[in-house]
């Protein structure tokens, strides 16, 4: 451990790092995160215990007392305005996700802390209740998954998705979701009679097709094409399903897309989107030292492209760029999906979230008392 205002970093001067990697978790360190006075890191001390995987690291579910569910956006880079979070942290472990930062709030780190201390909102669904029922609320669709997945492996016990949705479908309130988890097919029974009322949407994230690949990146999600069977199946019970082709990792998985497009429409989705890999804060030193570890070959070629296409840095927080980048890799994959979406008729209607039926239960209709 050392002090961050000291001189020097201490680290660079023993034995060379190695890493500790735990079966089933994407992240190869736990590093403090920016906030923290003091910075601490394993290294290797010689044991060869070292060499080897460690044994799977168990998840610890904390308890997130917020007042408040509903998170109001002002990004005028994403189609929607409010979204929900049931979960802070996801133990899927995807090495790339963008939100990892937001553990560094809670003096966490963004590396494995992010996957294996979560944070759960018990009262989610009386919060929600609470807030739609308010006199001035306005209603328009609701995203959900935005930030961390909703149907990451702790939803199976704690149901807060789902109790959710039962709350959103109780007050015909619209909703859309994005995930990589075949869990949302449990609640079918739930998204189906609101997508006959225009109420519901589920977008699918798919980032690759092998399963080698996913294995590392990706961990504890579903695999790539157990994600296209729940589009199947999403479709067959009459849901508006998309692809998420997301993040695009240059090398790595980005000769992919169109493969994945063609998959995800033969399934049944009818839309998709796109977004070129981010590196924010935290996310940028963990992805290069999987990359490292896993891909050591490639990590260069990788990182390169990824500063190409952001102005020369890891990452990119501007509004209108952040999402695709810039530069000539960033406009090839730009027209690259732009002619394969035209190619297979996917994005060729605009699906409209009906938001004319939401009222909060016991409201009387429009005219209800004359």
């Amino acid at each position: 451990m050392t002090d961050k205002k000291s001189p020097g970093n201490p680290l660079h001067a023993h034995a060379v790092l190695r890493p500790l990697v735990f079966k089933g978790r994407g992240a190869i360190s736990n590093h403090s995160g920016r906030f923290d006075h003091l910075q601490h890191a394993d290294i290797d001390d010689g044991w060869s215990n070292l060499e080897q995987d460690l044994a799977p690291l168990a998840t610890e579910v904390l308890i997130d007392s917020t007042r408040s569910i509903i998170n109001w956006v002002k990004s005028p880079d994403i189609p929607f305005d409010r979204s929900i979070n049931p979960y802070r942290g996801c133990e899927h472990g995807c090495i790339y996700c963008f939100a990892r930062p937001t553990h560094t709030y809670l003096g966490l780190s963004a590396g494995l802390d992010f996957e294996s201390r979560i944070l759960v909102k018990p009262d989610a669904a009386s919060l929600l209740r609470k807030e739609l029922s308010k006199k001035n609320y306005r209603c328009a669709p609701m995203a959900i998954g935005t930030n961390t997945d909703p149907y990451q492996p702790l939803e199976k016990q704690q149901e807060l998705t789902r109790q959710i949705l039962q709350v959103l479908a109780e007050f015909k309130h619209p909703v859309s979701i994005v995930t990589k988890a075949a869990m949302v097919e449990r609640d079918i029974d739930i998204l189906s009679k609101m997508a006959n009322e225009g109420l519901a949407q589920v977008f699918i994230s798919v980032t690759t097709l092998s399963n080698q690949i996913s294995r590392t990146l990706e961990p504890r999600a579903a695999a790539p094409q157990r994600r296209l069977e729940t589009i199947r199946r999403l479709h067959a019970a009459g849901i508006p399903v998309g692809v998420m082709t997301a993040p695009v990792i240059p090398v790595l998985t980005d000769p992919e897309m169109e493969e994945i497009l063609a998959a995800a429409h033969d399934a049944g989705a009818a839309s998709a989107g796109y977004v070129l890999l981010r590196l924010p804060l935290e996310v940028a030193p963990l992805f290069e030292e999987w990359l490292q570890h896993h891909y050591p070959l490639k990590a260069g070629h990788v990182m390169s492209i990824i500063r190409q296409s952001r102005g020369g840095q890891n990452n990119q927080s501007e509004f209108h760029e952040r999402m695709r980048g810039k530069g000539i890799f960033a406009d090839m994959i730009r027209q690259r999906f732009k002619l394969a979406t035209k190619k297979l008729g996917l994005n060729q209607r605009n699906l409209e979230m009906n938001t004319g039926l939401f009222r909060p239960p016991g409201k009387p209709e429009q005219f209800g008392l004359f």
